[in-house]
């Protein structure tokens, strides 16, 4: 799977809809590998990204059912709610983040530099602290909070925007950015929903997202 961002030298707006002027003029990927051990629930998600000099600009927009959202703290285990998800690997030989969003804009990240599971999660992993955590700017259409599950059909959008600088933290200088080819990964899931699903751009082998060699390429446009 590969994906080209498309270089932009004008920011995009948070705020900027998902065909708004500065979003269509981004490829359009789709999250539709979906693992047999979810439910018959297949929301459609797409997702478009966008950079400039700063970092890079993506927004989710998907068409769901069974929409809940009861996890609104830093670092909570959204991927419970309806959650979409951005795995991206910089640099060949250095960790991955888990850009992890729930439908309420909550985000859990870590620096993962070994993805062997453990009885704690990871085998080296670093959580991003709450102050990098807010370098991430995130917008979401809808509440914070959702307890009582929405089971007709609901359009939603998730926007972020990732400074190259947050990352460059974890992994040092990313050089010249224009024409690198980094891997990535993009998923949507539930797994706590009446309808669990668990959704991915590029493939995974088993019912783990963690799994770097399944990531696709995404290209920085020149």
């Amino acid at each position: 799977m590969q994906y080209l961002i498309r270089k932009t030298t004008t920011p995009v707006p948070l705020d900027d809809p998902w065909d708004g002027p500065h979003r269509r003029e981004a490829e359009t990927l789709e999250i539709a590998n979906f693992r047999p051990e979810g439910s018959d629930h297949r929301p459609r998600t797409r997702a478009r990204l966008m950079y400039d000099d700063r970092g890079i600009y993506g927004m989710f927009h998907v068409l769901d059912r069974y929409v809940r959202c009861v996890h609104t703290h830093f670092q909570d285990p959204v991927s419970r709610d309806s959650c979409v998800e951005f795995f991206v690997l910089p640099k060949p030989d250095k960790g991955y983040f888990n850009f992890e969003f729930n439908c309420g804009g909550a985000l859990l990240c870590y620096y993962i530099e070994d993805c062997e599971r453990t009885e704690n999660g990871f085998k080296k992993r670093t959580a991003l602290s709450e102050e990098d955590g807010e370098r991430v700017r995130i917008q979401h259409s809808l509440p914070e909070r959702i307890e009582e599950e929405i089971t007709e059909e609901t359009e939603w959008t998730l926007g972020f925007f990732i400074p190259f600088a947050l990352l460059e933290k974890y992994t040092g200088p990313l050089g010249r950015v224009p024409g690198q080819t980094w891997r990535a990964n993009f998923y949507k899931c539930a797994s706590a929903s009446s309808h669990p699903h668990y959704a991915a751009w590029s493939p995974v082998d088993e019912l783990n997202f963690h799994l770097p060699w399944c990531f696709g390429e995404i290209m920085f446009e020149e």
